[in-house]
């Protein structure tokens, strides 16, 4: 028997300020749902009109869930196109499937590389404009760069003039471009190195940003922004920045992508690949459960255990915690798998041992501290579909995994550079950058 039209509204009312409340707490940024979706779902739930939000939503996850992203990335020979094609995919150049590197440029063709698990994330390496007989328009057409969401163009010292061409050609194309300077770590080595009494980590870093805006401006780009970054340390210097920016620059409904292509870097990192999910979550659950009801959390069905070994499965991939990468982190430490599993809780979430509580008493303890620290949905009295809270509580457990993993990649790395303990704010992209050793 269906809802009456009174009833239909106040439960729309109800789920309209649920769901003000939940997205209000989400920068403009980190939002994967446009504003205007936003204030559809709010107006059709208000008005009690669940169809027309349920079409909303479902229109906002196909564009998510099917979203392209393609990445062209250029730069002339040896400026370190390759490593930071290799970086941003989590692959070494010795790996399977990763961007040759070397001193020559190989091909006046551009070349295509795959994000190894995510298949609708694509990088482009475009040979460098210098070594090419094309005017900087033509280059862009010969390259295909319609297809493409954004640039970075890339150098190892200083943007010469057709880098400064080439951005005034892609501006006119209304397309976005990042100018990335590679190789500062080789750049800050060789320079404690020269100069070890009066070296200054900071005051370089200025200098080297400093010349490379100066070098654009005189080539008439205005307002330049350069990221100086490492390709073998990503944590380090700008690249944090250079991630808050593409987030901030790229349509919503990619942004979701994006974020579950990038590889662990900081714990903010994680921290945004877990709300980009949350969200996610939320607006299936709204689809799903907005004339449901929430049936007792003690009792999970096989179809409940089926639909979150697979949720658990996906998570892993996005937050590198799958068997192909755990091996490779296992060997990077030089542990064995079962140690470098003992402190993580996701290999035991799905699972009931001897004296210990069911995954249905885990869930009614998840859902009443995530109700109290986030007022969720039941304490404003919204019912939900059970697979919200599951998915969740999943979700939670494994980005919780991932800081513990990165913090142990971290230590090692200290321990390696013969560093005596970490800094206090380990694994925060807001934390000193460090100096690269090598």
């Amino acid at each position: 028997m269906g809802q009456s039209p009174s009833s239909q509204r106040s439960h729309g009312g109800d789920l309209a300020s649920s769901f003000e409340k939940f997205f209000k707490d989400f920068k403009m940024e980190s939002k994967i749902i446009s504003q205007e979706a936003i204030n559809s779902i709010q107006s059709s739930l208000k008005a009690g009109d669940l169809q027309s939000a349920g079409s909303v939503i479902n229109n906002a996850l196909r564009d998510i869930n099917n979203a392209p992203l393609s990445i062209a990335v250029t730069g002339e020979s040896g400026t370190g196109k390759s490593s930071f094609i290799n970086a941003i995919r989590g692959l070494r150049g010795e790996d399977k499937g990763a961007a040759a590197s070397g001193p020559v440029e190989t091909t006046m063709e551009r070349t295509k590389y795959e994000h190894p698990k995510l298949p609708n994330v694509t990088l482009w390496d475009l040979p460098g404009i210098g070594t090419t007989n094309f005017l900087p328009h033509e280059y862009l057409e010969k390259m295909k760069f319609r297809e493409y969401d954004f640039f970075i163009i890339i150098s190892a010292t200083r943007f010469k003039g057709l880098d400064a061409q080439l951005s005034l050609a892609i501006e006119k194309m209304k397309k976005n471009f990042y100018f990335v300077r590679a190789k500062i770590d080789s750049e800050l080595y060789n320079e404690k190195k020269s100069k070890p009494n009066i070296f200054n980590e900071q005051e370089i870093l200025e200098k080297i940003r400093n010349d490379c805006m100066n070098q654009l401006k005189k080539a008439n780009v205005s307002d330049p922004e350069v990221f100086l970054i490492s390709n073998f340390d990503l944590a380090d210097y700008d690249f944090p920045r250079l991630e808050r920016t593409l987030l901030r620059e790229l349509p919503e409904h990619k942004r979701h992508i994006f974020m579950q292509h990038l590889p662990n870097i900081t714990e903010a990192t994680i921290d945004r690949k877990k709300e980009s999910l949350r969200q996610k979550v939320w607006l299936e659950a709204m689809k799903a459960g907005a004339s449901a009801f929430v049936p007792m959390m003690g009792y999970i069905s096989g179809n409940d255990m089926e639909t979150l070994r697979d949720t658990l499965t996906l998570y892993r991939v996005f937050f590198g915690l799958d068997d192909s990468s755990l091996k490779i982190m296992a060997k990077d430490l030089d542990i064995s798998m079962e140690k470098l599993k003992e402190n993580l809780k996701f290999p035991h979430l799905l699972s009931v041992e001897k004296n210990q509580e069911s995954l249905g008493e885990k869930l009614q303890r998840y859902v009443k501290n995530f109700s109290f620290v986030c007022g969720g949905p039941i304490a404003t009295g919204i019912y939900f579909n059970k697979i919200f809270y599951l998915q969740n509580f999943v979700l939670e457990t494994v980005a919780n995994d991932a800081k513990v993993l990165l913090k142990k990649q971290i230590s090692k790395d200290f321990e390696d550079s013969g560093q005596a303990c970490l800094p206090q704010d380990v694994g925060n992209e807001n934390g000193k950058s460090k100096t690269a050793s090598s």
